[in-house]
């Protein structure tokens, strides 16, 4: 019966992962470069190639190095090294990669399919590791659940399979963060080596990931604080044991960084290297800071460590200059503070808002009626408790809190995917809410009308809570298939559905250029002999259109016959500039605004018929 009920668990699990993979595959296919993979994916090439790390040193290698790897196994395309942009320019990252996809006569196509292939791979594996280190923790219920919100999520589904550092980082955070709960649950040497090496490589997927270090302060203040009462010397001393340990895995962490980075820049020139980051970072508020990785990168055995350094001050830069966005009818470049609570709310299924919303109605009902005791005595002792017996939860807690009070209060909004990382946590604590809430609990033990009221609660109350899960649940796994395969400009019914997602928010929660090889179709469709052309994205129109391919923008005017316009850019010519924000008028596509289009490239290209004046 138990190999039976295992085999069946391992069904189940293989098809759900099966069903993501084939998703993320196929819908990869259709998909042009987006905006980003145009800078990653020459990148990680080079860093495989070349093992010089000139090109988007603002993020980590990692999973641009595995992208770089696919291609040269399965491609091996030319990589110029001939051009201004790899030579001479100060991160050249954008000429270069159009020059490598799109005009050094390589297959674009190709080489961007398997430069995803890894990153798809490691989104499944991740949704492996959720079920399995679920399972361990709270059960087989907890773990299909989560697993399920994972797999069928469309922020997943969308940035799991492009080369972009999302996913990987919240592959990162999770990885990071279970290992170092074990540490803290036990405290071995061979755990802290084991903490320190996921530490380190979840620095290596992206740079938010620093944020890991308040959060470990945190979790490690908690699960310190909640301990049973010991004497004060018992407790101080097991306070600053797992200070060192923490500090010493660290350490680990930090050669395992030092070692990455020394295998990618070693073919750099070291003078290119402080030349550029010179350039780069003059301008840092902090001039200390600044200063400080020159340093570093002047001196031959820490300038992997500079490399490092460089990029987390490149983004803490990049994050506090804020960017323009459009923004529910509104065009900014200082952010909104409801930029990604709304975004979450439009963005991931409403079946999981409604489970969430059962969630927090449970867990807030546990806390206030199990006991009598008044607020402040269950602050202080059923808080305690609570962290002690349920380390993981509070430490999901602690990620999920930090993580989106340094989003909500950042002015760069450049998409949901930035909040990305929470998302496992979320999913997790809810699940954990909801089977618990589907365990059959018995009143009591014999009599005729105990064993009437189990009966009853079997088979109504039970089944019904089983029925509104099932049936949620199979709306949120339909709902996200029938996205395929436009999950990048998914958005729910609050929002209006994936149709009318542009009125709430564009670049890449909707518009990243994935639709030119859609737009390629209709005008081959067409028989279109010419097209104006306004595209926002990683691809290339010349690439894909040729001669076909007339480049225009609002600025140059009205133009008579086809023309296309990206939503990226319609949204934000047509949004309504907040007070401080200037725009010139030759920049609102004030000449297109009369005029309808007469259909669409996927959702995200706009298509005009634009009559002789």
């Amino acid at each position: 019966m138990v190999r039976q009920a295992h085999h069946k668990i391992a069904l189940f699990v293989g098809f759900v992962l099966a069903l993501m993979l084939s998703l993320m595959i196929n819908s990869a296919k259709q998909d042009s470069a987006t905006m980003d993979e145009l800078a990653h994916i020459p990148s990680g090439y080079s860093y495989v190639t070349q093992h010089d790390y000139r090109l988007n040193p603002e993020h980590p290698p990692l999973l641009k190095a595995l992208a770089g790897l696919s291609a040269r196994i399965f491609v091996n395309p030319l990589f110029p090294t001939d051009t201004a942009s790899w030579q001479t320019d100060v991160n050249g990252q954008w000429t270069e990669g159009d020059t490598f996809l799109y005009h050094s006569g390589n297959d674009a196509d190709e080489i961007i399919f398997w430069s995803r292939l890894p990153l798809i791979l490691l989104t499944v594996f991740f949704a492996a590791l959720i079920f399995w280190w679920t399972r361990r923790k709270f059960g087989t219920g907890t773990a299909f659940l989560t697993l399920l919100f994972f797999a069928f999520s469309p922020t997943v589904l969308t940035h799991g399979r492009l080369v972009t550092t999302d996913v990987g980082a919240a592959f990162g955070f999770f990885l990071g963060i279970i290992a170092f709960i074990r540490m803290l649950e036990k405290p071995t040497w061979k755990n802290v080596v084991w903490s320190g090496l996921a530490t380190g490589l979840a620095m290596l997927l992206k740079f938010s990931l620093v944020l890991i270090v308040p959060i470990f302060g945190l979790i490690l203040a908690g699960w310190v604080w909640s301990m049973p009462r010991q004497d004060a010397g018992a407790r101080w001393k097991h306070f600053f044991s797992l200070i060192w340990k923490t500090v010493v895995s660290g350490l680990v962490g930090i050669i395992l960084i030092w070692a990455v980075y020394a295998y990618f820049i070693y073919n750099e020139p070291q003078a290119k290297q402080l030349a550029d980051a010179n350039f780069i970072i003059g301008s840092y508020p902090s001039k200390t800071l600044a200063n400080l990785d020159l340093a570093l990168i002047k001196n031959d055995f820490t300038r992997p460590l500079g490399q490092y350094v460089l990029g987390v001050l490149m983004v803490s830069q990049r994050a506090g200059g804020g960017n323009t966005a459009f923004f529910r009818g509104e065009v900014s470049n200082m952010g909104w503070r409801s930029y990604f609570p709304l975004l979450y709310l439009y963005k991931e299924p409403l079946a999981l808002h409604l489970l969430t919303l059962l969630a927090l109605w449970l867990g807030l009902n546990k806390i206030f009626t199990r006991t009598k005791l008044s607020f402040e005595e269950k602050k202080l002792s059923l808080v305690r408790s609570w962290i002690f017996r349920h380390l993981p939860e509070f430490s999901g807690m602690v990620m999920i809190v930090v993580y989106w009070a340094s989003s909500v209060t950042s002015p760069l909004n450049l998409g949901i995917r930035h909040v990305l990382p929470t998302f496992p946590f979320i999913y997790l604590l809810v699940s954990r809410q909801i089977t618990d809430w589907l365990k059959i609990k018995f009143s009591g033990p014999a009599g005729f009308l105990a064993n009437l009221k189990n009966l009853f609660k079997i088979y109504f109350g039970t089944g019904l809570k089983y029925l509104f899960v099932a049936v949620l649940m199979i709306w949120l796994v339909v709902g996200t298939w029938s996205a395929f395969p436009h999950f990048l400009s998914y958005y729910n019914a609050l929002a209006g559905g994936t149709a009318d997602g542009y009125k709430i928010a564009v670049d890449s929660n909707y518009d990243w250029g994935q639709d030119l090889l859609r737009l390629k179709k209709f005008v081959e469709d067409n028989d279109i002999n010419e097209i104006h052309l306004d595209y926002f994205g990683g691809g290339s129109p010349g690439y894909y259109l040729g001669e076909k391919f007339m480049p225009w923008r609002s600025s140059k005017g009205y133009v008579s016959g086809w023309y296309a316009v990206s939503s990226g850019f319609r949204e934000q010519a047509f949004g309504r500039p907040v007070p401080g924000f200037n725009r010139g008028e030759d920049e609102t596509y004030s000449w297109l605004k009369p005029y309808e289009p007469v259909a669409r490239a996927g959702y995200t290209i706009w298509i005009y018929r634009l009559p002789q004046l």
